[in-house]
């Protein structure tokens, strides 16, 4: 933007004063002509006019028009506009109704009151439109545009689209060095926007007609503008756009953009998550609200991937307080410190504890007298789990045991234990201890009647430890991308979308229920590596290699939400399951078998461990410990 269109606004205040005047004067001529009449009135013109110049300039103040740039001004600013100027004619009104009561002038026209009120609008309003306009056609003048420029594609012509569009017209080199991003046309599949035009661009065609747009209009990039979009259609446009040669870049998904600003600068490139994210669900504000608004909230592992995320989306529904809980420093105070920014009213606690120390959790508890709890902390790494067992069961089941027992002492309203797929007839060390943690968790809420509950789903794509880091550090050395068998397949969702689904089901709890959100399509993890080759512009085979190792202790081919012949109901949210409930060990005999573990855990006895756990959980086929060769861990 020129420097020239940003106008100081002690010029604006000056103007107004001009114009203020110009409207009082004005609404006596129009309503009483030049002439006589109005010398005759000229006084009572003069006293409204010192009036006028008095309170409209303060409440026009009050009201933030000497605070904002104009030539950036939108509906919401003519809004502003109009509430002021009535704002400030009803005080002059009612000075001037005051002024004739006792008798300061014997008689006024009441008609000028309502012109200038008129007047007032169309010269306010009208100075500010005039600004945006100058500024919109010196944008638009910008000489050599089309020798710097790129010819951009927009893919989706709703709300994001035109957001996009007019953050493009506006920004000067808004894409660097690459130079200017000039906005060609639209597609949209929606027939009512055909043949339209948003902020003079026009919509030429549904998304079927992207290769033939691209040579028409000489697109240089594309950028996907519909954060609503499924997988599917990321998938179809970023492989035309390959073919094609031409870049592309997307928004976030709806689920990234929860509370947040969607503008031009939060384009990215498309990303595996782009392509394997699934049509987006609402969820039920009311109810989401009601369990977290004005609560004090605690989230154990907040410094992991899951944990943080769900701290991230719920200090946007307003808690009084929350009380981040990890074991490792530095994440913990990452995350602390992106909430206190983007969250600077929110009380914010970062505590550092393990949760194997009973004694650090109940100070914490104490403390901070937490009302909901969600549980995210827990080992997770199946094949390391396989060579570190009691790490695995005094961390997924002591720890889990210790929040479940310090919770229910302090009367915590609502927890909720994030649990996984692997769960699920467990094969693996990691599985079995979760599932077991699982039985404590649905235990306690028996026992209390508190709402317990536990949320179950398979992987979350780029967390700490998963498969597409390890895949893009293969790629960046030139592969081999490993994997272990050409069948392997996978439960696969994004972070933010399973942390939204897991607010979601906490609030639907009531106590003792076991939730498993709706994943989707199982991915195979064989084209999951390809797409990964392809996104970053390289071909699968001729590129990089594939190698395949071998299925792993502890692995399956394929994951399960819940065993074979299981029932489970839907609830009000589509994408979230009810299980029947399970068939729980009695207390005593889980509590027996919990402190059996603990002791052989501390001993070092993995074989009995594995007996323990292949003997008390359904469909459980842990056997014994992998060989110590470590190489087969990635």
């Amino acid at each position: 933007m020129s420097v020239r269109l940003l106008i100081r606004n002690r010029f604006i205040f000056l103007a107004d004063l001009v114009l203020v005047a110009a409207c009082v004067l004005g609404s006596f001529v129009l309503r009483l002509n030049l002439g006589p009449l109005f010398m005759d009135h000229l006084g009572r013109a003069l006293v409204m006019l010192c009036v006028a110049l008095i309170i409209k300039p303060l409440v026009y103040y009050s009201f933030g028009l000497y605070r904002r740039l104009w030539v950036y001004a939108s509906i919401q600013e003519l809004k502003l506009i109009l509430i002021a100027v009535t704002t400030s004619s009803i005080l002059v009104s009612l000075v001037i109704v005051i002024l004739w009561a006792i008798r300061v002038f014997p008689a006024f026209s009441r008609g000028v009151l309502v012109i200038d009120w008129l007047l007032s609008i169309i010269a306010v309003g009208g100075l500010r439109l005039a600004l945006r306009v100058l500024a919109e056609s010196q944008v638009s003048a910008q000489p050599n545009v089309s020798s710097l420029s790129r010819r951009v594609l927009v893919i989706g012509a709703g709300d994001a689209g035109a957001l996009v569009v007019r953050e493009m017209q506006k920004s000067v080199r808004s894409s660097g060095q690459q130079g200017f991003l000039q906005p060609i046309c639209f597609v949209d599949d929606d027939p009512a926007k055909q043949k339209q035009e948003i902020h003079g661009i026009p919509v030429v065609g549904p998304l079927k007609e992207i290769p033939h747009v691209i040579d028409q209009y000489q697109i240089q990039e594309a950028i996907i503008a519909i954060p609503s979009a499924p997988g599917e259609v990321i998938r179809n446009v970023t492989s035309i756009c390959r073919l094609k040669g031409v870049p592309f870049r997307t928004m976030p998904s709806l689920h990234e953009l929860i509370g947040g600003k969607v503008s031009v600068t939060r384009l990215r490139e498309v990303d595996i998550a782009d392509l394997l994210r699934r049509e987006p669900v609402q969820i039920d504000p009311q109810l989401v609200a009601l369990s977290l608004r004005g609560r004090r909230v605690l989230v154990t592992g907040a410094g992991g991937s899951i944990g943080r995320e769900l701290c991230r989306q719920i200090a946007r529904w307003g808690p009084m307080e929350l009380v981040l809980l990890g074991h490792g420093e530095n994440s913990i105070f990452e995350v602390a410190l992106e909430l206190g920014e983007d969250f600077p009213s929110l009380p914010l606690h970062a505590v550092i504890a393990d949760i194997r120390n009973v004694s650090r959790l109940e100070t914490v508890f104490e403390q901070h007298r937490p009302q909901v709890v969600f549980h995210t902390a827990a080992h997770k790494h199946v094949p390391l789990m396989e060579t570190n067992i009691s790490e695995a069961v005094t961390n997924n089941i002591i720890g889990t045991q210790n929040v479940v027992d310090i919770a229910t002492k302090f009367q915590v309203e609502r927890l909720v234990m994030i649990s996984t797929d692997k769960a699920v007839q467990p094969s693996s060390v990691m599985g079995a201890t979760k599932r077991l943690a699982e039985m404590v968790v649905l235990d306690a809420a028996r026992r209390s009647s508190e709402a317990f509950t536990v949320v179950r789903f398979g992987n979350v794509l780029g967390s700490r430890g998963s498969i597409v880091p390890l895949f893009k550090q293969q790629i960046s050395r030139g592969g081999p991308i490993t994997v272990t068998h050409p069948e392997m397949q996978r439960y696969f969702m994004t972070i933010p979308e399973a942390a939204h689904l897991v607010l979601q089901a906490a609030a639907m709890g009531k106590s003792g229920e076991t939730f498993a959100l709706n994943m989707g399509k199982q991915v195979r993890i064989q084209e999951l590596a390809e797409d990964l080759i392809r996104l970053s512009g390289l071909e699968p085979g001729k590129d990089i290699e594939i190698a395949f190792t071998g299925i792993r202790p502890g692995e399956k081919l394929s994951e399960a939400l819940w065993e074979e012949g299981a029932r489970y109901e839907a609830t009000t949210h589509p994408d979230i399951f009810r299980l029947a409930e399970d068939e729980l060990l009695d207390s005593d005999e889980l509590h027996q078998i919990v402190n059996e573990l603990a002791h052989l855990a501390q001993q070092g006895e993995n074989e009995a461990i594995i007996q323990i756990l292949c003997e008390v959980i359904p469909g459980s086929s842990v056997r014994s410990t992998p060989p110590p060769d470590m190489t087969w861990i990635v």
